[in-house]
């Protein structure tokens, strides 16, 4: 497998998301549950319209299916698409703008 290839596997799944969505260097208490397990507390330090960096201590598997609740909001899915170190990246399943625009407001930084 060449570093293209690998770059290729571990990001697939980054690049459907809005990667030219501003990113917000962030730090929100929240609740993340992968798929088939029981959620657990993290912080959330960067969140974009598309996806989140959260801390994530237990190993999540890319591909894998996850649900983070932010503090006042309900259930938002996404994709593993990676985790290192303690750290795990996700995709939305649905634009987080999507997801405010419903509720009627969203913070002024994402717009």
């Amino acid at each position: 497998m060449s570093a293209t290839d690998w770059n290729t596997e571990v990001y697939g799944q980054a690049a459907l998301e809005d990667r030219s969505a501003a990113r917000l260097r962030v730090n929100i208490p929240a609740t993340l549950r992968p798929s088939g397990e029981r959620s657990f507390k993290t912080v959330v330090v960067d969140l974009s319209l598309g996806g989140f960096c959260a801390n994530a201590l237990q190993p999540m598997r890319p591909g894998n299916r996850c649900w983070l609740t932010l503090p006042g909001m309900e259930s938002l899915q996404a994709d593993v698409v990676w985790w290192d170190a303690g750290r795990v990246g996700c995709a939305f399943a649905n634009l987080l703008r999507a997801v405010f625009d419903q509720s009627g407001s969203y913070p002024h930084e994402l717009k």
